[in-house]
């Protein structure tokens, strides 16, 4: 049987991409990879502000944006912004969606980072204060737009896989901690492991219930129970999804250089696909890559390839999944409402850790249908 190895790797193109975008915050992640990936996809950012207005002004320049604004007061009040991109500490997206839904002219959608909040109830008062507003909320769960992600996606959604069996997603890396994480006390879970459950979700669905084992990390001095972390999505089909996010990967010493990397593998009654994630050799540009073989077509194994790489490319998907939902007056398929069950997952596992047990995700919700969301 002939395939379509024409695998969607990119996501659609939204329907209107002129929006004026308000960059909030000025860090790595905003200077480096997501205004690049705008200016490339053809966003129009329109201003910029920050936390400390010298450095705004700095990446204003660097990044060819036009206008800076000294605080998010200004930025909301000059009524020119449609979209406001926010890259700041999960702890203070709250404030920053109260003064923006506030506002007599407010902005039509808010792209929030992930995670949305340090909190599930944090979270659900986010998703709340942007419906109440009719404001479209985004979050920036950008692993889904991972091209390995995407196109297994599709491989999944066209049923080349079958049925799938078992997913797993295998982490060696070591981030580098903000200084902002080091009162949280929750670390690896909320932070990093927020990617990975998210793909599970946006591939297979909310789990019925997870199990969590973590471990400190013997390299990470400042307090922390979560460093490494375990974890088992069980899904009433039978399929179970599994994660190991490992930020320790071995001591770190001269001459001995550490594998890093992320790999994952999906395994399916009528077919198998692996790959592995880019982002561990980032700055260096490396497209993920995945191969995969299906009853199908069979004794073959399939190796589609691309040029784009998660860090920067990717970060054009979830701002265009925004617009796109702003122009057609619809939810974003990455939308704060549907994050709060990868925030669900999270706090599932939390509690999972703490109760050494399988927890369901309904008893986490349970919160959310409290607060009305």
């Amino acid at each position: 049987m002939e395939l379509d190895l024409d695998l969607a790797h990119l996501p659609p193109q939204p329907a209107r991409s002129d929006y004026a975008i308000g960059a909030v915050g000025a860090g790595f992640i905003m200077r480096d990879v997501q205004l690049v990936a705008y200016r490339n996809a053809g966003y129009n950012v329109a201003a910029i502000t920050s936390r400390t207005p010298e450095i705004a002004r700095e990446v204003a320049d660097l990044r060819a944006i036009p206008r800076v604004y000294d605080n998010l007061d200004d930025m909301l009040d000059s009524g020119t912004i449609d979209i406001l991109d926010v890259a700041v500490p999960p702890d203070q997206q709250l404030g920053i969606v109260r003064k923006a839904v506030r506002r007599k002219r407010r902005v039509k959608g808010i792209l929030a980072q992930k995670p949305l909040a340090t909190n599930l109830e944090d979270a659900c008062a986010i998703v709340g204060l942007c419906r109440d507003a009719g404001v479209r909320l985004a979050v920036n769960q950008n692993m889904r737009y991972d091209h390995s992600i995407r196109a297994l996606h599709t491989l999944l959604e066209r049923g080349y896989l079958g049925e799938p069996v078992l997913a797993t997603i295998e982490m060696r890396a070591v981030p580098h901690w903000q200084r902002w994480l080091h009162d949280y006390g929750r670390l690896t879970l909320l932070n990093v492991s927020v990617h990975h459950l998210d793909c599970f979700r946006f591939l297979f669905g909310t789990p019925d219930s997870v199990y969590a084992s973590v471990r400190r990390d013997p390299r990470t001095k400042f307090a922390h129970e979560d460093g490494i972390c375990l974890y088992v999505l069980e899904y009433e089909n039978g399929l179970r999804a599994a994660g190991w996010d490992d930020v320790w990967a071995g001591p770190k010493a001269p001459g001995n250089e550490q594998d890093f990397y992320i790999k994952w593998r999906v395994e399916g009654t009528e077919g198998i696909a692996e790959g592995t994630v880019g982002w561990p050799q980032y700055p260096d540009r490396r497209p993920s890559t995945l191969r995969f073989s299906t009853n199908r077509q069979p004794n073959a194994w399939i190796t589609p390839q691309w040029r784009e790489a998660w860090f920067p490319d990717a970060f054009e998907g979830p701002m265009g999944a925004l617009m796109d939902a702003v122009a057609r007056d619809v939810e974003p398929e990455n939308s704060g409402e549907d994050n709060l069950d990868t925030m669900a997952v999270i706090e599932a596992c939390y509690r999972s850790v703490a109760e050494r047990r399988s927890v369901r995700i309904s008893e986490i919700r349970n919160v959310a249908e409290q607060t009305g969301v």
